[in-house]
């Protein structure tokens, strides 16, 4: 089994081959960069082990209010993150379950041997990037620098993290129930009964 730690700005990445990791990246607009010091600050006061956790939380709060121009509400962006996600499934990991939010993304996926998590995560970025800045005639940096990654411990937190990501456009109020958003994995078409006559 390969151990890959990589340190990359301020964030700590470690991802074992074969195990389950959840994954966040946002668009490079998604919070205000002042907010999140601020946050950051505030947390250092409190000298215990849940400022970490809880500046996660506190983050996925102001994502879910949907900061930034949003591009990924475009359908065709959307489209696209949502094809890439899929192209190297059973492949390079398996992914497990996913959802694309106005101005982030959360995955879970199980990496396979052979593969690394940045370099999955790097591959994804890069060529969404390339694509999104086409279609909407950009050059900005589109993806934030870094991503939040958390490796799965047992089965309890593997169904745990599933189920937040798939509910997390409905704690977001974008949709009633978790599938009805078409930007997940717990989207499901419903399809009208046939009819004998």
């Amino acid at each position: 089994m390969t151990v890959n730690t990589r340190v990359r700005q301020r964030l700590p990445h470690f991802a074992r081959e074969e195990s389950a990791q959840f994954v966040t990246f946002r668009l490079a607009d998604s919070l205000p960069v002042e907010r999140v010091a601020a946050l950051r600050e505030e947390l250092a006061m409190t000298a215990n082990a849940q400022a970490g956790p809880e500046l996660r939380r506190r983050i996925e709060i102001l994502l879910d209010i949907g900061n930034g121009a949003g591009s990924l509400r475009d359908p065709r962006i959307a489209a696209l993150v949502r094809d890439t996600l899929r192209h190297f499934d059973g492949r390079r990991y398996a992914l497990h379950a996913w959802v694309i939010m106005p101005n982030h993304v959360h995955v879970l996926i199980t990496i396979r041997q052979g593969s690394d998590l940045s370099t999955i995560v790097g591959t994804w970025k890069s060529y969404t990037a390339r694509r999104a800045n086409q279609l909407l005639a950009g050059s900005m940096p589109f993806w934030q620098a870094d991503y939040f990654d958390r490796g799965i411990r047992d089965e309890r937190q593997f169904y745990t993290v599933w189920s937040y990501i798939e509910s997390n456009p409905t704690r977001a109020g974008l949709c009633e129930q978790d599938s009805e958003w078409p930007w997940s994995s717990a989207y499901r078409v419903e399809c009208p009964d046939d009819e004998a006559g």
